[in-house]
């Protein structure tokens, strides 16, 4: 079965042609990192724009990397939510759009669960159910025990920020850019990860997770190094400020409770294997911490597969065409749904 995938939740316009739910045969990603980095984040009129400009010429490369005809398609799987609203509208039309003058099922995709199906697209897929799934993106922090395709179980959320939106605004006031992940990592490398001593939300008694004041926490520091330094996007900390020690401590501290949550998590519910998914899940210390932690086997996707593309909207698609889900031709977009929730 072949399924072409859209993407168009954010900032990324993709579009991926994947047989079987695991076999990507091509998978393209036009980028707006560029274009976003000038305000040290994601603009969502511009986004939305630039998603028009993008999508056919990324639709069209995509059949054509694959060497299939539009006759070949089985379905067609479409991120619908959670998202930008404009952003999302671009997938949606353009999906249904072509659906319907193709002649092909389509199915509309939670970004979520998409995130958690690029697991399935490297290597032997998880042998068994159940699940322990960590999301950690720059608007999504979560962990939900996956029962079966499809069977989902949040366990807990973010409060606030999520990791990755904390990566981003870390970023921001240490002058490092944008996007933040990628930014934070590098630059602890040459850091001590014990220099600041930066508080863990534990939350006792729960799997939720809170970053704000986390990030509070960051900025008293670099307020401590003297008045009136700037902390506008993109300009640079004086060398009195010791950047690469913040990054570090702050980086470590949300490993530290990514990973204590979710090895938690996993013991309680006796789940067979870990999956992590989203943007963050391509930091190498909550890689190797994780997989030292976690009493089960632990599993990611390469850091290409982990930033949104269509090739996992392509996979969650599969699975869900499989079990007889469709979605009609009234399928809307829901910038604020919920893993779990079905249009």
């Amino acid at each position: 079965m072949l399924i072409l995938g859209i993407e168009t939740s954010c900032d990324e316009t993709s579009a991926a042609v994947v047989r079987d739910g695991r076999f990507i045969l091509s998978n393209v990603v036009a980028s707006q990192i560029e274009i976003h980095r000038r305000y040290g984040g994601v603009f969502p009129e511009i986004a939305s724009r630039q998603h028009i400009l993008s999508i056919i010429p990324v639709i069209e490369e995509a059949i054509e990397k694959a060497q299939v005809t539009w006759d070949d398609l089985n379905g067609v799987a479409v991120t619908y939510g959670p998202g930008l609203a404009g952003s999302l509208l671009v997938g949606v039309n353009v999906a249904k759009a072509i659906a319907w003058a193709r002649g092909l099922p389509i199915i509309g995709i939670n970004h979520i669960e998409a995130h958690i199906y690029a697991n399935w697209l490297v290597g032997e897929p998880p042998s068994d159910f159940p699940l322990l799934c960590l999301v950690v993106s720059g608007g999504h922090t979560s962990l939900f025990v996956m029962r079966d395709h499809g069977e989902y179980e949040e366990l807990g959320h973010t409060l606030d920020d999520a990791a990755g939106e904390a990566f981003d605004k870390i970023a921001r006031l240490l002058g490092l850019g944008f996007p933040g992940g990628p930014a934070i990592e590098q630059e602890a490398k040459y850091g001590n990860p014990e220099a600041f001593n930066f508080p863990r939300a534990w939350l006792k008694g729960t799997y939720n997770f809170s970053f704000s004041g986390l990030k509070t926490a960051v900025l008293r520091e670099i307020q401590r190094y003297g008045e009136g330094i700037s902390l506008k996007p993109g300009v640079k900390l004086p060398s009195s400020v010791p950047v690469a020690d913040l990054a570090a401590s702050f980086q470590e501290a949300v490993v530290d409770v990514l990973v204590e949550k979710t090895r938690q998590a996993a013991l309680d519910y006796k789940v067979k294997e870990v999956l992590l998914a989203g943007g963050v899940a391509a930091n190498s210390l909550l890689r190797e911490r994780m997989k030292a932690a976690v009493p089960v086997p632990v599993r990611w996707p390469p850091p290409e597969l982990c930033t949104d593309n269509a090739a996992m909207v392509a996979a969650a698609g599969y699975f869900n065409m499989i079990k007889g889900l469709r979605s009609g031709w009234d399928l809307d977009v829901v910038p604020n749904l919920k893993l779990g929730t079905r249009r």
